[in-house]
């Protein structure tokens, strides 16, 4: 997977996952896997809906408190607040496109103080990887995908964003990541990407 090539200079809006992108998530997924009998290398949400309707209402509501308890103690990422207001201060669109559901993500923000133009859930289209959601976004905004920059810490964010051709920013705080490659752009923090930002608007 090859990503899209990045010039900052185009971008008119900034599309961010929210867990560990925006805010802090201490979600265990593999014991939250095990605790649904899901097996490790599969997709949980597309687990899920393999399941029969009992199964699966009892798999989402564990899943739901697992958010709700993870949105209680979240906090922002570093760098957060000063490029959302970096962005918002220069008239580029922003967005929030997560798999987590309505209720934790507005938890989240609420409690964060983190205000954008749209927010995406789960609820909403179909989750990461699928490009349904940004190609939606695109579509609303009347913008170019290349206009478009989706910012996140996982490979899904990063296939998303390839599905839907747009260029891609891995925050990946300082981790080795074996995908890393697959971003138009890594960075340690946010506050890196607003460095990036602020440097190319001086040029």
């Amino acid at each position: 997977m090859i990503p899209f090539s990045l010039d900052l200079k185009t971008i008119k809006a900034v599309i961010f996952d929210l867990d560990n992108t925006l805010v802090t998530s201490n979600i265990n997924f593999s014991q939250l896997r095990q605790q649904l009998g899901c097996p490790q290398d599969i997709d949980l949400l597309s687990y899920i809906e393999t399941l029969n309707a009992n199964e699966k209402t009892h798999a989402n509501n564990i899943v739901f408190e697992h958010e709700l308890s993870d949105a209680e103690s979240s906090f922002p990422m570093m760098g957060c607040h000063e490029l959302l207001m970096y962005l918002q201060e220069n008239e580029i669109k922003t967005a929030i496109i997560t798999r987590n559901c309505l209720a934790a993500t507005h938890k989240k923000l609420t409690q964060n103080q983190i205000s954008v133009g749209r927010v995406i859930t789960r609820e909403c289209f179909p989750p990461k990887p699928n490009p349904s959601s940004l190609e939606s976004l695109a579509k609303d905004w009347g913008l170019m995908s290349n206009e478009i920059l989706y910012v996140g810490d996982y490979f899904y964010d990063l296939q998303a964003a390839y599905n839907a051709k747009m260029p891609s920013c891995l925050v990946h705080h300082g981790k080795a990541l074996t995908f890393s490659d697959a971003a138009s752009l890594a960075l340690n923090e946010l506050s890196d990407l607003l460095f990036q930002f602020q440097s190319v608007k001086k040029n």
